[in-house]
């Protein structure tokens, strides 16, 4: 039995325009063919099991052809997989895509196309360009301004001209000298308002307002390079109204998340809604002691301590297999109390059901330790390298405890490469640090071939920040240990 191929559109690169019918083609999908303009976001959420094939189309450059992608894909179903055809933008819009599916209409291989968002509406959008407006005009136009290899550009611009409507050409950079003088010499005014939006919809997007006669000038001033979208009409105008985009706090910074994948969540989509280009570098991964034999022997005489005191969700989420392993809830911890260092742990517990005691004003180990109202017993479960602040302050108050690692931290990252590059050539503006862990894991894969001090370290609290500066890293630090106030440092600090 054939499988079958779903054309997918990717949106024009913001990850959060992609369709949800699309994004679940996607998380079905056996293999997936992609192309260049589809962003990381977009490929990350790709099943592992996946196989992926780059077919790495680009204007004037197809390291595979057209007809070698019709054929993977007639191949790929012919031997029974589900096919996601992944394309930027619109499969049906300058994408190709009806080419694709007549290969798979002959040899009656099942199909569907999935729509995408279309570059020629969202990257004027982003830019403030409505494409229509009652007032200004009536109709939109979607021009290639691609030509075929060897042959000159074929449009009718006297024709465009006449409609009086918004024109917009995709695939256009190469081709603008002529875009120009074509639409000039079919009488449209050189007083017209024009625009060319770079990397539309990108926290990386550029664009510029200018008349027709002036826009060539404006473009290679500006240096603008494919991809970009070019737009001619009335509506130009409105851009410097209505651009929301380009104004966000942290639009066109690249910051780096050094958090684990499974916790970077949230910080990374607060960052790129302010407007970065979030980098995902999760250099460490918290792996739970399985068994850990201290911990059992802890929490079947629970009743022996006053407190249960955790430190980091890692913490938490090491406490939690152990419940769900022995089938116990909250009723098992009766008269035990809970500490945690501060928010974001105490949400780890709130998953379970369960509200912290105690959270220190201060949210470190130090300040754990001092505020902890214990007179008896206390018990921590934590990573193999706590911080030796949280015992200090309990031995210097004469509380008994007992100090279980239940996790480990793990140091690596597949793309330490990469990152060195870009750190090398100044593409980074700063890297958030949550953990003193994070620093160390950053330090460990990045190595010493990077000047540490032109690291621009971001730090939750102040032992995180005490070792990036320890590392030789340019510093600044959280007025509070929490997410919110470490993402009103990136605002305010970059």
């Amino acid at each position: 039995m054939s499988g079958k191929v779903t054309l997918v559109g990717a949106g024009p690169g913001d990850p959060g325009l992609l369709t949800l019918k699309g994004r679940t083609a996607l998380e079905e999908a056996e293999v997936v063919v992609f192309d260049r303009l589809v962003g990381p976001e977009i490929l990350s959420m790709i099943p592992p099991q996946a196989r992926r094939i780059d077919v790495g189309k680009e204007a004037s450059h197809h390291p595979v052809p057209q007809e070698d992608i019709n054929r993977i894909l007639l191949e790929e179903a012919l031997a029974g997989h589900r096919v996601v055809r992944l394309k930027g933008g619109d499969p049906f819009v300058f994408g190709r895509g009806g080419e694709e599916l007549e290969l798979l209409a002959r040899h009656g291989v099942e199909f569907e196309e999935v729509p995408g968002i279309t570059s020629a509406i969202s990257a004027p959008a982003y830019a403030g360009i409505p494409v229509t407006h009652r007032d200004l005009c009536s109709s939109v136009h979607i021009i290639t301004g691609h030509a075929r290899a060897g042959k000159a550009l074929d449009i009718d611009f006297e024709a465009l001209v006449r409609t009086r409507g918004t024109l917009v050409f995709l695939m256009g950079i190469s081709t603008l000298p002529r875009i120009v003088s074509g639409l000039l010499a079919a009488g449209m005014e050189g007083t017209t308002p024009a625009a060319v939006v770079e990397n539309g919809t990108l926290p990386t997007q550029r664009h510029c307002v200018a008349t027709l006669e002036t826009l060539l000038q404006q473009v290679e001033a500006m240096q603008i390079h494919s991809p970009a979208v070019i737009v001619v009409g009335d509506v130009c105008a409105l851009s410097a109204r209505f651009c929301w985009m380009e104004q966000r706090p942290l639009h066109g910074k690249t910051l780096v998340v050094t958090r684990p994948q499974s916790r970077s969540g949230t910080i990374s989509r607060r960052l790129r809604e302010l407007g970065a280009k979030v980098w995902e570098y999760p250099c460490i991964e918290t792996v739970p002691k399985i068994p850990c034999p201290a911990m059992e022997q802890a929490l079947l005489h629970c009743a022996d301590y006053e407190w249960l005191v955790f430190t980091s969700p890692g913490g938490v989420a090491a406490f939690r297999h152990q419940m769900d392993a022995w089938g116990w809830d909250g009723r098992k911890l009766s008269g035990l109390s809970l500490a945690a260092i501060g928010p974001g742990t105490a949400r780890a517990l709130a998953e379970m059901g369960l509200r912290a005691d105690y959270i220190p004003p201060v949210y470190d180990a130090a300040h754990l330790g001092e505020g902890l109202p214990a007179r008896g017993k206390v018990l921590i479960l934590r990573a193999e390298e706590g911080d030796a602040g949280l015992t200090a302050a309990l031995q210097k108050r004469a509380v008994a405890y007992d100090d279980i690692a239940v996790y480990r931290t793990e140091y690596a990252s597949s793309q330490k490469e990469s990152l060195r590059r870009a750190l090398e050539q100044g593409e980074v503006s700063a890297v958030l640090f949550t953990s003193a862990s994070t620093v160390r894991g950053f330090a460990a894969t990045v190595g010493e071939q990077v000047d540490a001090g032109a690291i621009h370290a971001l730090c939750i609290g102040p032992q995180t920040a005490a070792l990036a500066r320890k590392y030789g890293m340019t510093v600044q630090m959280a007025q509070e240990a929490t997410i919110d106030s470490l993402v009103e440092l990136a605002c305010s600090g970059c």
